[in-house]
């Protein structure tokens, strides 16, 4: 807790208790901070603030309220500021923020795994030795992201590996953080329903490398289409990986198995080897991303190698199962690319079919639906196509906007804890059935609910119990 008059020059001595941008939060003594969003202006919500019995205000206009108020210029960035005041945070940690379409949670939990002392934000939540906690966004909104930030620091910890999403850029969720490293996985067209184009969403994107220190790095890769871009707005030093030739970090040789992928690469003209259990190639761009990061950080190589050991299966990142005589993917692809790398590594691991089960969201792009189907009905045997996080849309229109008819080798099955029976009742020996777009996520969006549903929940009962005759028609 501290007095507002210790957080700004005024004459306010009130007592805040902790920092809030959702009214319906307040508790008593909180400081409501009234930021603006594409769809709210958190201004209009403050006699509800009031009333739940917030301590003061900060605002950009107004100058009638009945508790004590600081007027600012632009409220969504002093949020950051005065977060950072309040729960004290010295910018003493190392920041090392991911970006990208695909592959975030992969590298950053991964750099996460090989650093004994480093907390991880990002869509699996908020993980340190001492946290384990959810959250609503990749990433946080800038009151929590300093409290986390504080955190990390009371335990000690000296790194942070976090995801940092387009729309946490877009909406400066990490305004007056200066990276140490930043990280691009790759760029694909999505959240074009935020950005609306794809120039909109790169320099997003970009966003992050120019907010990395002078003396930090740009961890780039190589391979991407949108290198370059990338590589003209960085004003610090860069590392880049991938099997371009001019790559610092080189990769030479990928051999994919089903327990896992091993790796040759070329650094500074030696060549090093290293297996992991991250399987497919797409993981390999995302394992030498992480390699990469250690490199800037200053560690050895070869005890970056060892290292690599430490890294753990992500839940629900091709996470798979062994049911009967069958296996059973979880993974969170819910984009064109994403789609067709998992597809492509499992293609190259089957023996005999691959059923894919899939959706995609509702209230989002429509323009990627198309794709996505000609990926799945291209590289599977069969596709069951079903509901995911619909929002208001209808389930059977946004199936409609995937399907592609010159092929029948797909079924519709709305429900998806019934789709996802529906692919296990078809299951032969030696398939591989992929449930894809979910993840590990705990909830299904239906109009403006999150209602609990989980894919994993679904296949446990079969994970425990195995397949009954009935079920194998």
């Amino acid at each position: 807790m501290k007095n507002l008059n210790e957080l700004y020059d005024c004459n306010y001595d009130c007592m805040v208790k902790g920092i809030k941008t959702n009214s319906k939060e307040i508790e008593e003594g909180d400081m409501f901070v009234c930021i603006k969003g594409v769809k709210e202006d958190r201004h209009n919500y403050i006699m509800e603030a009031i009333e739940k019995g917030c301590s003061c205000l900060i605002v950009e206009r107004g100058n009638n309220y009945s508790v004590p108020f600081i007027t600012v210029k632009d409220t969504n960035k002093e949020l950051g500021n005065v977060s950072k005041k309040f729960y004290g945070y010295d910018d003493s940690l190392k920041i090392i923020g991911i970006t990208g379409t695909d592959g975030k949670t992969t590298t950053s939990l991964s750099i996460r795994d090989m650093l004994d002392d480093c907390g991880y934000i990002g869509t699996n939540g908020i993980k340190s030795n001492k946290l384990n906690l959810d959250t609503n966004n990749t990433t946080p909104d800038l009151d929590l992201l300093y409290k986390y930030l504080a955190s990390f620091k009371k335990e000690n910890l000296n790194y942070v590996s976090m995801e940092v999403s387009s729309e946490g850029l877009l909406h400066n969720r990490v305004y007056g953080i200066n990276f140490d490293i930043g990280v691009l996985t790759n760029i694909s067209e999505d959240h074009l329903n935020v950005h609306k184009t794809l120039t909109n969403y790169i320099d997003s994107k970009i966003k992050l490398f120019k907010n990395i220190k002078e003396s930090g790095y740009a961890v780039l890769n190589r391979d991407d289409r949108f290198y370059d871009k990338f590589e003209e707005n960085c004003k610090c030093n860069i590392f880049s990986y991938g099997k371009d030739k001019n790559s610092d970090l080189r990769i030479e040789r990928i051999k994919e198995r089903d327990d896992g992928t091993y790796i040759q690469f070329e650094y500074k003209d030696k060549m090093y080897s290293v297996t992991s259990s991250l399987k497919g190639e797409y993981n390999v761009y995302n394992l030498m991303a992480s390699i990469s990061v250690l490199v800037c950080l200053g560690f050895d190589i070869k005890d970056i190698i060892e290292k690599v050991k430490n890294i753990k299966q992500v839940d629900g990142r091709c996470e798979i199962f062994d049911i009967n005589n069958f296996k059973v993917v979880l993974d969170y692809a819910h984009t064109e690319n994403g789609l067709r790398s998992i597809l492509t590594y499992l293609n190259k691991i089957k023996k005999n079919r691959i059923i894919t089960v899939t959706g995609s969201a509702g209230g989002r792009e429509k323009e990627k639906r198309r794709g996505m189907g000609e990926v799945v009905q291209e590289l599977s045997d069969l596709v069951i196509y079903t509901m995911d996080d619909p929002r208001y849309e209808s389930v059977s229109d946004i199936i409609n906007d995937m399907i592609v008819d010159d092929k029948d080798n797909y079924m519709i099955v709305e429900d998806r804890k019934e789709a996802i029976d529906k692919a296990i009742s078809l299951a032969k020996k030696n398939d591989i059935i992929l449930i894809a777009g979910k993840g590990r996520d705990n909830y299904m969006a239906i109009e403006d609910k999150k209602i609990k549903y989980s894919d994993y929940d679904v296949i446990e009962r079969y994970i425990k119990n195995g397949v009954k005759k009935r079920n194998r028609k």
